[in-house]
């Protein structure tokens, strides 16, 4: 498994903006996806957003569509979370997560970015 380091997350007010960033550790990591998880106090985690490197191809949840974007970098060893017209109930913990194979479980996942949005 290869270590994921998130950042970018803090505190805003309702409408503001934030960009997420999660790159991998490793040099000769290789990953067919990388996406974003988020789970809020009590409640489950959910998928956010994710990218497939091979064809750019990006999906995201339906709370998020229109404001949230997924990229990445040339390398395809970093990822970005644009997060736009936040709300309050984009509260959560934000995780990174990539696999080297296109479908299942993600198996490597970062340590979590706290974004709090307050009205």
């Amino acid at each position: 498994q290869v270590q994921l380091v998130e950042s970018g997350g803090g505190s805003v007010q309702a409408g503001d903006s934030l960009r997420l960033s999660c790159a991998a550790s490793r040099r000769t990591f290789s990953s067919a996806r990388m996406g974003w998880f988020r789970q809020a106090p009590g409640k489950e985690r959910e998928f956010v957003a994710q990218i497939i490197w091979r064809d750019g191809n990006t999906a995201y949840a339906d709370s998020v569509k229109g404001r949230f974007t997924i990229s990445g970098d040339n390398a395809k060893t970093t990822v970005y979370l644009q997060m736009n017209s936040l709300k309050p109930e984009d509260t959560a913990v934000y995780y990174c997560a990539a696999d080297p194979s296109l479908f299942g479980n993600y198996r490597s996942w970062g340590q979590g970015t706290q974004v709090t949005v307050s009205s």
